[in-house]
């Protein structure tokens, strides 16, 4: 027998499941297509090297978008955290993804770099991190920066999208790969559904997601 499927299934039951394992395997396939597209895209927007805010041992530290690479040859990805001007308390949702960020950096490390992008104070959200257990996360404040505006990842009004960017550097210069928000046509926040696990569970089950929406703490 296949893995996963029983000699006691209904007809029902094995007619559907066979029809949604070619559903699985085309959907497969058709992720494999559009990670091949994203390979594609031609490394030929540049992007400013600006100047951002972190915290280090306890001072403030002025940091460069190209001193984010703590390894030149490997991409640069900006997670954009719903937190600061407009957004004045830290994103429930994008609290849950950095949450899971944090375990799996020493994984993402070897293949890339890392930053966690917001818009407020960087002391402040570092104290939020250390109370959610982070270890592992840079963090970096973009406040006086206009570049979470030009990507699209904030508003006029200051208010925040959540979304990640890929910068990489080629001979010397700093290159725009690509980026994605959350908010992802009319759907709502489906954008970046592969990027954390919570949703994929969910619709392992009967019930599906539902109208779950992350938050904070769990009684």
């Amino acid at each position: 027998m296949p893995i996963g499927r029983l000699d006691n299934e209904s007809p029902a039951y094995a007619k559907i499941r066979s029809e949604l394992h070619a559903a699985e395997v085309a959907l497969r396939d058709q992720r494999e297509r559009v990670a091949e597209l994203r390979r594609s895209l031609p490394l030929d927007t540049l992007i400013p090297d600006e100047r951002f805010e972190e915290l280090r041992d306890g001072q403030r530290v002025s940091v460069r978008l190209s001193e984010l690479f703590d390894d030149p040859a490997k991409p640069l990805v900006l997670m954009h955290f719903m937190y600061g001007k407009a957004q004045a308390s830290p994103c429930p949702m994008c609290t849950m993804w950095a949450d899971g960020y944090d375990g799996a950096m020493p994984h993402l490390r070897q293949r890339l770099n890392f930053a966690v992008f917001v818009a407020g104070d960087p002391a402040a959200f570092e104290a939020y991190g250390r109370s959610r257990g982070w270890k592992n996360l840079r963090i970096v404040s973009a406040a006086d920066s206009d570049l979470k505006r030009r990507l699209g990842f904030e508003s006029d009004d200051g208010r925040q999208q959540p979304g990640a960017s890929v910068v990489v550097k080629r001979d010397g210069k700093l290159v725009h790969s690509y980026s994605v928000c959350a908010y992802f046509g009319e759907e709502g926040f489906r954008g970046m559904d592969l990027l954390s696990p919570v949703w994929n569970f969910f619709d392992l089950t009967p019930d599906g997601r539902g109208d779950f929406m992350p938050s904070k703490q769990y009684t």
